[in-house]
């Protein structure tokens, strides 16, 4: 396994630390990509995509668990909510 995919693989464990807690609201959380320069694309899925709290929940919730997992990630942003891009 090469060190992209091992980063891969971390960012889908951190992701499903927190899934529980967006389906409970009926949201969800999709992994897109990791681009060469370690940015982490996400897509929000369902209730998350509207939600008010979304930016709280991405960037206390999605970014910050991804980011104690893969500290050297250099940004996590959102491939579908403007302001989280």
């Amino acid at each position: 396994m090469d060190s992209k995919e091992k980063t891969i693989e971390l960012i889908e464990q951190a992701l499903e630390t927190v899934r529980p807690y967006l389906h409970a609201d009926g949201g969800d959380v999709k992994f897109v990509e990791l681009t060469d320069d370690l940015v982490v694309k996400l897509e929000l899925q369902g209730s998350c995509q509207s939600c008010p709290m979304s930016a709280m929940t991405f960037r206390a919730g999605l970014e910050e668990s991804i980011r104690k997992a893969v500290p050297y990630i250099n940004k996590v942003v959102s491939s579908n909510v403007p302001e989280l891009a």
